[in-house]
């Protein structure tokens, strides 16, 4: 078993060396100066394929320059190369301006084109693993790194265990008192006053990952926000904790004058700590903890878009009945109509004939299953927005 630092494992043997897969003579530095391979040489390479023009690849290279630092002061024997598919040199020198680690020079186009054929590289940000005889460790770290970080060191498949085990772990034993200890804070912030932790426990709690300078995060606060009055007013044993994921403090606070349930304080350690412990890629994110402490849902924004407050509790048992009355209720629809906002005749499908997430052309809300279709078109809407008023009527089918 590894230790937790993870730097005593042996990473697997092989042949040839690093230089049999990096053959170039050089690699450049972020300031643009050359270096040599002495530098690189016995250590574990993370060759790390990425694009200046991708949201992915930006927001995923400060998670990895944060792992890579760390590791760099623990003297790991770990280095990162940019394989850049950036299309001009100014956009790769802008981009590898913003990070520590060497780079294949630009122009060297003979070797990045080896490198993504021999790597079968077809989507970024990738991070291919190798070990210091040039064999993969890897093929792609860069999942282990965003839910893991430096502590995903030296990536091989005994560490990787290791972690997931310790994951199982620590959901088993998860409270609610456990997943707000991070922020070394035993209250969470409602306007200018101070909610004790404790009056949480036992109620089912939404933990809700967005910022402000979001337009996604936008639209769907106000949705959420009108959810949580909705139960509120029902009396529902519900609550909601802003995790801010805002990178200023301005922001932060602009988004709590938006919504009318609880706040984490700002400090981004704690925030980034509960989005690495439930593996938030993407915001706004809704992760939804019951009653016992336990993680209900992380899919509490899907479940919200399709089923608004009768998502409540967000419990499987829930949502098995809101998609039985669905089918149920699907019965009486007609099996085609033609739409006001559509040429061509759309045939109604479920799940399991042909339905699957979509984006209702009608409401432009989420849709899941069941569906007014037009299959060569792509253009779907709900059954209630095909029956409605004026929205369409009952076709030949």
């Amino acid at each position: 078993m590894a230790g937790v630092a993870g730097v005593d494992e042996a990473p697997p043997k092989g042949g040839g060396g690093i230089r049999s897969v990096l053959t170039m003579g050089s690699l450049v530095s972020p300031s643009g100066n050359e270096v040599h391979f002495p530098e690189i040489d016995g250590k574990i390479i993370g060759l790390y394929f990425a694009a200046n023009w991708y949201p992915k690849c930006e927001a995923f290279t400060p998670v990895l320059a944060a792992a890579y630092q760390h590791l760099k002061e623990r003297g790991a024997g770990f280095e990162v190369v940019l394989v850049s598919c950036d299309e001009d040199r100014p956009s790769f020198e802008r981009f590898h301006r913003t990070m520590p680690w060497l780079a294949v020079p630009f122009g060297d186009l003979q070797c990045k084109k080896r490198l993504s054929e021999r790597f079968q590289v077809e989507g970024i940000p990738r991070l291919v693993v190798l070990a210091p005889d040039g064999e993969v460790i890897h093929p792609d770290a860069a999942d282990l790194v965003h839910r893991y970080g430096e502590r995903a060191f030296p990536f091989t498949a005994v560490r990787v265990a290791d972690l997931e085990a310790d994951d199982q772990r620590k959901y088993a034993s998860q409270t609610l008192e456990k997943l707000f200890s991070i922020n070394g804070k035993e209250y969470v912030n409602s306007g200018n006053k101070q909610v004790p932790i404790s009056s949480l426990v036992g109620k089912t709690v939404g933990l809700y990952f967005s910022a402000h300078q979001c337009v996604p995060c936008v639209k769907f606060t106000a949705k959420l926000a009108a959810i949580y009055r909705s139960l509120k007013g029902k009396a529902e044993d519900f609550e909601i904790v802003y995790v801010p994921m805002d990178k200023e403090q301005d922001g932060y606070l602009r988004s709590c004058s938006d919504m009318p349930w609880l706040a984490l304080p700002y400090d981004g350690a704690p925030s980034r700590a509960l989005a690495r412990y439930f593996d938030v890629r993407e915001i706004p994110t809704l992760v939804v903890v019951g009653p016992d402490g336990k993680t209900v849902t992380r899919d509490g924004r899907n479940l919200v878009n399709l089923y608004f407050d009768m998502a409540f509790p967000f419990t499987d048992a829930q949502i098995r009945l809101l998609q039985e009355a669905e089918d149920e209720a699907a019965k009486d629809y007609p099996q085609s109509l033609r739409h006001r906002g559509h040429r061509h005749e759309l045939n109604i499908v479920s799940e399991k004939s042909g339905g699957g997430p979509y984006i209702c052309c009608e409401c432009q809300e989420q849709g899941l299953g069941w569906a007014y279709q037009c299959i060569a078109c792509g253009y779907e809407i709900h059954l209630r927005c095909g029956q409605s008023t004026e929205g369409g009527s009952a076709g030949t089918g």
